[in-house]
């Protein structure tokens, strides 16, 4: 994908549990860290209203702040440990009022299988009243660079009784 921010995430020796592969929990802190290293990138767009801003985490005032309000993580093959980096590319799904949801693929650099598709949903909120607030334009319009197709989870159709069958 053409549009996708790419991260070479370092396994650590920690990162391995007793099945010998990757814990699922730290898939979590992949995705983090993928996340904090695309917010200080230099913009691909050029600053806008001369606020000096180089990154898209400049983009947030400081009267503001990001906070995830979703995750989910879709694990498809193991991620076994290794010297090499794998990649984590990241991209953006959907630029809301106040929110948006990002794309993720955890990728094994030995055969390039993805071992797991993920989503997380961010919103901007007011330090001041906990309350969401709008993006700003010149963070939607960075946002354009990154923007790529939804998540393609595997869905399981509902249980009869989610499905308000009894």
């Amino acid at each position: 994908m053409p549009s996708a921010y790419r991260f070479p995430l370092q396994l650590r020796f920690g990162d391995v549990d007793s099945y010998g592969h990757v814990n699922n929990v730290r898939f979590l802190q992949f995705l983090e860290d993928a996340r904090v290293h695309w917010l200080r990138e230099p913009l691909r767009s050029a600053p806008r209203g001369g606020d000096g801003a180089q990154t898209l985490a400049d983009l947030v005032t400081p009267e503001n702040f990001t906070l995830v309000g979703r995750h989910e993580i879709e694990y498809l093959a193991p991620l076994m440990y290794r010297r090499e980096p794998v990649a984590v590319d990241l991209w953006v799904t959907r630029v809301g009022g106040s929110s948006f949801d990002l794309g993720y693929a955890v990728i094994d650099p030995e055969d390039g299988a993805v071992c797991a598709n993920c989503s997380t949903s961010m919103v901007l909120v007011s330090r001041s009243t906990g309350r969401p607030v709008r993006l700003p334009e010149g963070m939607r319009a960075e946002f354009a660079h990154f923007a790529g197709p939804d998540v393609p989870f595997r869905r399981r159709p509902p249980l009869p009784a989610e499905a308000g069958q009894a």
